[in-house]
Order: structure tokens, then sequence, then C-alpha cells
């Protein structure tokens, strides 16, 4: 995938939230927050794949953080990000051949806080925490997935572009 990742500052403050048990959540971890720009899939051209990512053409932005963690139906709690709408246009426009096709639904960037079972538990009262931030996104990154071990996915930066 192509991700923006933010700053120590907003990690502390996504970090700071509250994080309760709650039966059948599994709670992301620091190292995995980030904003994907777009899925790819399994990818078997890596070089081809960080070709493209090169012909990301957009300038720098500035990301907010919040206002408060929303959630996605049932099944994912997120903290909300705005101000990467160009990037991500410009992500999917130059990886458009790259893996899987792009999801035709709207961008909706944010950080995943936690995902639900199969069976969906309540998120009502997890969402709704008070969050802010802000950080300037100066590349994208070409990200392979580690998946397995029984600790959620482990994330390998192969590529930086810087925007410009």
């Amino acid at each position: 995938f192509v991700a923006v990742w933010p700053t120590d500052e907003v990690l502390d403050a996504v970090a700071a939230l509250p994080r309760p048990a709650h039966p059948g959540l599994r709670w992301t971890t620091r190292d995995q927050w980030h904003v994907t720009l777009r899925f790819l899939g399994s990818v078997e051209d890596v070089d081809g794949a960080r070709a493209a990512l090169c012909g990301v053409a957009a300038a720098a932005a500035d990301v907010e953080v919040g206002p408060e963690v929303g959630r996605f139906g049932r099944r994912i709690l997120h903290v909300p990000t705005a101000g990467l709408d160009a990037i991500a246009a410009a992500t999917v426009q130059a990886m458009r051949n790259i893996g899987e096709p792009s999801d035709p639904r709207p961008f909706h960037g944010h950080l995943t806080l936690a995902r639900s079972g199969r069976g969906g538990a309540d998120l009502r009262a997890l969402a709704g925490a008070p969050i802010s931030g802000r950080w300037r996104a100066r590349e994208v990154t070409l990200v392979r997935s580690h998946l397995g071990g029984g600790v959620g996915a482990r994330y390998e930066v192969i590529e930086r572009v810087p925007l410009t």
C-alpha cells in the first residue's frame, strides 16, 4: 500500500486516547498508525511499484487530525484526517496500473484505531473522544505488509518519495 505517516507529536496524541478492553475488538498499535492513500494488494513487480510511486506529482500538505474519534459502521474505530485529498488523488493516478484496481469509494483519510470481529462490536460508546493535531505530510511511502504471528500486521517501508 501507499501511505503517509504522522509525526511523533500526533502519534503521542493518538496514543493518549482511551483504549478500554472491549470484547471482540482488536486495538492497533503505534507502529501501525498511518493514512493509506492507495491499497495495492499483492504486488509481484516491486520495482515497477517503486517507479510508479516516483510519479506521484503532489505538493506537501498540512494534515489535520480529529476533531473526534469516529467509526466506519460497526467494524472500524478511527481518527479522521483532512488535507490529504490531493495527495491521495495523485497517488491513485500514479499507481493506477499497479496492484488491485483502485477502490471506487471516495477517499476518507483516517488512522485506524481498532477493528471488531465479524460479529461487529458496538463501537458507539468508544467513538466521540476529542482529539486534535496537525502535521505536514512531506513524503509518500510504499509499504509492504507482513501478516501473521498473532500480533497483527507489521509494516516495512520499502520506498520513500518526497512531495514537492
